[in-house]
């Protein structure tokens, strides 16, 4: 189905205003996917607040130029799937983990930070925790030491009630 120029210019107006959100972007090939991975992909990327759209390569060109992201328009070739998050390891992690389950999606490249990435930079960046996980991690070593104290104290108070009576 083709767009005309006001769909067009809308599709690029929308990926645009997300791109200029973005911290990442990760391009991957999905030729010879079934329907129902595509949907399982698309829920996954939901569900971890990236942008997940098969855009014609054009429309995506025009959406990352003058951006930080224009580096990736040599890469916008054959039919594409464009992930796009805020959280810079997000699209990656989502792309990657489910390029290890389906063959089909085969990730070419990615932008962070200014820079193009090849595979390989995408999956060492797929490899990082993310945010949550970091927080998490931190959290409960923050927690280990006020946790220790309390049932130190709380054997202290223990001994001095056993000693007491």
């Amino acid at each position: 189905m083709s767009l005309n120029l006001e769909d067009k210019k809308a599709v690029v107006a929308d990926v645009s205003a997300v791109v200029a959100n973005a911290q990442t972007i990760v391009i991957a090939e999905y030729r010879g996917i079934e329907v129902s991975s595509m949907t399982k992909l698309r829920a996954k990327a939901r569900e971890q607040g990236v942008y997940l759209r098969v855009l014609k390569n054009t429309l995506a060109r025009r959406a990352v130029a003058d951006t930080s992201f224009a580096g990736l328009a040599d890469q916008m070739v054959g039919p594409l799937v464009y992930g796009i998050s805020e959280d810079p390891v997000a699209a990656a992690k989502v792309l990657h983990d489910f390029a290890k389950t389906d063959d089909k999606i085969v990730i070419k490249a990615g932008a962070y930070d200014g820079k193009v990435m090849s595979t390989a930079e995408v999956a060492a960046l797929a490899s990082i925790p993310s945010r949550e996980e970091l927080l998490s991690k931190l959290l409960f070593v923050m927690q280990a030491p006020v946790s220790g104290f309390a049932r130190a104290m709380a054997a202290l108070a223990e001994k001095k009630q056993a000693e007491a009576a």
